[in-house]
């Protein structure tokens, strides 16, 4: 059976945290309020993701802690399910990048933090060439996966090219679902993570954002085809991060809904009272990760779904 979700995360704790201008560039959820100085920035962002690898741990969650390089520099580096993904088939993927100096975040010794955990990897499906081109697919934050019905979805933007997302799901057996969201200013949503959450049996979607009825119908045919109920969220909501989570397991089976507290508070009670139907919810408070990064609960953790290598004897 193919699986959805893993008790199995990578974390990379940061080493240098901080607002990056280029991806200001178009993610329209980072701040620059200038409040914190640069060594304040640093020092919440670590406390925040230690508190939040201590809260999933506490949950049975195997977190798989990898530490960022001080050099060379990488204010994003808390954010790995951009650049990489452990598939269940036994290979890596590993991603290009809209900024360059998320480029350097591509690390084999993140890799090798994984792989040394027993973990198996056949082959690494290598896309970071298309960068010469200005061509970018940005991990599981340009395509939410549905593994059990082999579906890649993704937004298209600046950072998920829709040719390259077709020649990846040639190459791993996936069919992709591409459509268009969109912010209440009209501006492209940088990443399909932030206004769309994939579980089991349910769907956290930002309907609104998606301004084609064409496209809106085909989304709500093909999660009722796979038997998804829609937890239907606003554009408020979405900027409050609440389409940026990622359901687990931990390691007695149990799912979880993984956010930021942010996101949880931004869920009406019946919102809530939907989720808990089909998962236990668990959040955290990242607000420094989340004003200052422009990312969320989901976009720090990136699944190891490899198979374990099996040892004879």
């Amino acid at each position: 059976m193919r699986l959805q979700t893993t008790p199995h995360i990578l974390m990379v704790r940061p080493a240098n945290f901080a607002f990056n201008e280029e991806t200001a560039a178009n993610n329209a959820f980072q701040s620059r309020d200038g409040k914190l100085t640069p060594a304040e920035m640093r020092e919440r962002a670590m406390k925040e993701f230690d508190g939040f690898v201590a809260q999933l741990r506490a949950a049975g969650v195997d977190v798989i802690v990898a530490h960022d390089a001080a050099v060379p520099v990488k204010p994003d580096a808390v954010f790995p399910n951009n650049w990489v993904t452990f598939h269940q088939e036994g290979f890596m993927v590993t991603y290009p990048m809209f900024a360059p100096t998320r480029r350097l975040e591509r690390s084999d010794a993140v890799i090798d933090t994984v792989l040394e955990q027993g973990y198996h990897s056949e082959k690494r499906i290598c896309l970071e060439t298309s960068e010469d081109k200005n061509i970018f697919l940005e991990g599981t934050g340009s395509i939410i996966f549905d593994h059990q019905h082999r579906l890649a979805y993704a937004c298209l933007s600046p950072r998920t090219d829709a040719e390259l997302l077709e020649e990846l799901c040639r190459q791993i057996g996936y069919q992709k679902v591409v459509f268009h969201s969109v912010d209440a200013n009209g501006q492209e949503v940088y990443h399909t993570n932030v206004m769309m959450a994939l579980g089991e049996t349910f769907v956290v979607i930002c309907l609104d954002s998606v301004r084609d009825a064409a496209e809106r119908r085909m989304l709500e045919d093909t999660f009722r085809e796979t038997d998804k109920e829609i937890v239907d969220i606003t554009l408020d909501q979405m900027n409050a991060f609440a389409g940026n989570m990622l359901q687990v397991r931990n390691t007695s089976g149990q799912t979880i809904l993984v956010m930021s507290s942010t996101a949880y508070y931004a869920l009406t009670p019946a919102q809530i009272q939907t989720l808990e139907k089909h998962t236990q919810l668990l959040h955290a408070p990242i607000p420094t990760i989340e004003t200052y990064g422009g990312g969320s609960a989901r976009c720090m953790m990136a699944e190891v779904f490899l198979p374990k290598t099996r040892h004879e004897g």
